[in-house]
């Protein structure tokens, strides 16, 4: 009751207009422009942390080094930290005033580093559990019978960890379609080059068109949630779905 009540009262309020005065928020220029923007960037994070949060998870669960626990803390301060001071400190570092001499404030560029900072724990946490639960007798034996590490992990290693890179890859691309705090700031919020879906549904909403706020937002839930649930099927058919049959 806690989630379906508010979603549902956002869906109900989309359609105070009509279907024609939903299709008419959904579908100007304005609002397609900011919906692709922000797909478009989403789906390039998801594949980038796909990989990244891998790497890292591999690193953490594989090797040992000093400062491996600080490390291991950091990764969830994303997390923690308000979005609104992920922003600013990316504002900080990479803005006009930079201490690095990299300024990408009113850039796509922006959106993404934003975006990579805030999602980047969702793979890591994902695939770290299931590669500390993997059974390294089987990786043993293939080198045993001479099988390179680029084999071992290709068919023995990534299989496993197919289901966990997806899930937490799509758990990321949901939360980066929906990021507002860490965006705003940095992005430049320029219709139809760097305003994002949530910050265009800001503006609707600052300029009292409520409706076409929500309309908007139907939109960015349905997508999120078509996301879940195919990721969710799509894990049927990894490894551990096969074995149970569910």
């Amino acid at each position: 009751m806690i989630v379906l009540i508010p979603l549902a009262a956002v869906v109900a309020r989309s359609t105070d207009g009509g279907l024609g005065a939903f299709w008419d928020a959904v579908s100007g220029r304005q609002a397609v422009a900011s919906l692709k923007l922000t797909l478009l960037i989403s789906i390039a994070v998801a594949a980038i942390n796909a990989v990244a949060g891998t790497l890292v998870a591999w690193v953490l669960v594989r090797d040992r080094f000093r400062g491996r626990g600080i490390v291991n803390a950091l990764i969830d301060l994303p997390f923690a930290l308000p979005t609104i001071v992920a922003g600013i400190t990316l504002l900080a570092l990479y803005g006009p005033s930079s201490p690095t001499g990299i300024n990408v404030v009113g850039t796509r560029w922006a959106i993404a580093m934003a975006l990579l900072f805030v999602t980047l724990p969702f793979v890591v946490r994902s695939v770290q559990p299931v590669l500390m639960e993997l059974d390294r007798e089987m990786e043993e034996a293939a080198v045993s019978l001479g099988a390179g590490s680029l084999t071992v992990f290709r068919r023995i290693v990534f299989p496993n960890l197919v289901p966990a890179i997806l899930s937490g890859a799509a758990l990321g691309f949901a939360r980066a379609v929906g990021e507002f705090g860490s965006v705003v700031l940095i992005a430049g919020n320029l219709p139809f080059k760097t305003e994002v879906a949530s910050v265009f549904i800001f503006g609707r909403i600052e300029s009292d068109a409520v409706t076409s706020a929500a309309a908007v937002s139907v939109v960015l839930l349905a997508l999120s949630l078509v996301v879940l649930l195919a990721i969710r099927a799509l894990g049927r058919f990894g490894p551990g779905g096969l074995r149970d049959g569910r």
